[in-house]
């Protein structure tokens, strides 16, 4: 009686760890689904969504800084050149 006991036993503890690793594999299933998205866009797909229109945004921002820093150059330019035909008048 006491192999069949122990036997039960461990039948009972590998019951109860092949639910245990089962479980949290459903868990991780879900967590995965949630970051990729099964039918609707992820978390992951959303981040890269935002990500790429940021980087839109900043080229855009950047060409406009860099208009704006070339204008004013030029201004300061043009005025450093004709500072002493302007102060003869």
């Amino acid at each position: 009686m006491a192999v069949n006991d122990r036997e039960s036993a461990l039948r009972t503890a590998d019951y109860d760890f092949h639910r245990e690793v089962l479980d949290k594999l459903v868990r991780l299933e879900t967590m995965v689904e949630t970051l990729i998205g099964s039918a609707q866009p992820g978390r992951v797909k959303i981040a890269e969504d935002k990500i790429r229109e940021l980087e839109r945004n900043d080229v855009r921002q950047s060409a406009y800084n860099h208009l704006v820093n070339a204008g004013i150059s030029a201004a300061i330019s043009i005025a450093v050149a004709f500072h002493r035909y302007w102060l003869k008048q």
